[in-house]
């Protein structure tokens, strides 16, 4: 089967009910632009997904997987296959105050998740309750900031491959976990994820949980934005870069770089995903033109006709369409965040 057109019928019709065609993806996506779905699928159990796996099986249709949607650029002409989002079904934070374990389910905010486990009496995971983002997609990129990412506590995870079901369990070791980086593939959906915490004073917890929110609302935009763009190059800040080289509040028709942090960029109401593209595209243009720096895009970019270099897109399919498991947004470290206070090398579990 090779026409995407017939593929995607074929799949639908495979679907039944539980695919429903042509859906807006803006709304899942905290730039707030873009365009839709072709197919969706919102999964609220394990058996849904086996289904997906079913209905794509002998067909190459292109597959996304959205959390919360916190770091996806979804192209004005939408997506041309399958978009599988997974439902608050997967949205539990169990801890476990007597042996340090947490187990938060993948569509869990990670902001919810860090005050449970401070409120647990557990240290270790304040640094998420400022990153906007799902527990999956935080495996998936390895989301971090303040000082700290998913890779200092998780222990293990649960995925289901697309294509091959599950779903199978991995150790923390075995998922190649670096910065902005794992091997979680962009067949695969993030389940469940593990962590192991260090036992803490809930009331210092909560009270770094408050600076780093206090931080965050006094540093960063709020509005329809993605978090920070593009990664950090090595010994150097990407907002640093921006900001010296002229460019907050530069704009392009229906996007601009935020006038309070520069590596954020912000979207307005109705606004366009073509246009935000213009802005990251001309932004790592002026930098490499003004410091030699070649700066990679953090932000997953899906649907748009030319592939970006470091857009995050997978082998398995074209980076117009790659499938992939969106990140989770506003992780970026800069040089002046408050840092987690520091952890014993025995209190990581990597």
């Amino acid at each position: 089967m090779t026409d995407l057109g017939d593929q995607l019928d074929a799949v639908a019709d495979r679907l039944g009910p539980l695919g429903s065609r042509s859906v807006p993806l803006a709304p899942m996506c905290t730039y707030k632009v873009g365009g839709r779905a072709a197919l969706y699928v919102a999964a609220s159990s394990v058996a849904d997904l086996e289904q997906v796996t079913a209905a794509l099986a002998g067909t190459d249709l292109p597959t996304l997987v959205v959390g919360k949607g916190s770091n996806l650029l979804v192209a004005d002409a939408g997506f041309p296959g399958l978009v599988v989002h997974l439902d608050d079904d997967f949205s539990e934070v169990a801890v476990d105050a007597a042996t340090g374990r947490a187990r938060l389910g993948a569509a869990a905010l990670l902001p919810v998740a860090a005050r449970k486990t401070a409120a647990a009496g557990l240290t270790g995971f304040e640094w998420a309750v400022g990153v906007p983002g799902s527990v999956g997609g935080a495996v998936r990129m390895n989301a971090g900031g303040h000082g700290s990412d998913m890779a200092a506590t998780l222990v293990r995870v649960s995925v289901f491959d697309l294509h091959l079901g599950g779903p199978v369990e991995r150790r923390s070791a075995d998922l190649d976990l670096a910065y902005r980086h794992s091997a979680v593939r962009v067949d695969e959906v993030v389940l469940f994820a593990e962590l192991e915490l260090a036992e803490g004073d809930r009331a210092r917890s909560e009270t770094e949980i408050s600076e780093i929110v206090r931080w965050r609302r006094a540093n960063q935009p709020g509005g329809q934005n993605a978090g920070s763009v593009f990664t950090n190059p090595p010994g150097d800040s990407a907002g640093r870069l921006i900001d010296e080289a002229g460019l907050k509040g530069y704009r392009i028709g229906t996007a601009e770089v935020s006038t309070k942090h520069a590596n954020f960029i912000q979207a307005d109401p109705d606004g366009s995903a073509d246009d935000v593209r213009r802005v990251i595209e001309a932004v790592r243009a002026r930098v490499r033109d003004t410091f030699g720096v070649e700066l990679q895009c953090e932000n997953l970019l899906i649907g748009f006709e030319l592939p970006t270099p470091g857009a995050g897109a997978g082998p398995s399919a074209p980076a117009e369409a790659g499938a992939v498991n969106d990140g989770a947004g506003e992780q970026m470290v800069e040089p002046s965040e408050p840092p987690v206070r520091a952890r014993r090398s025995d209190d990581q579990t990597r």
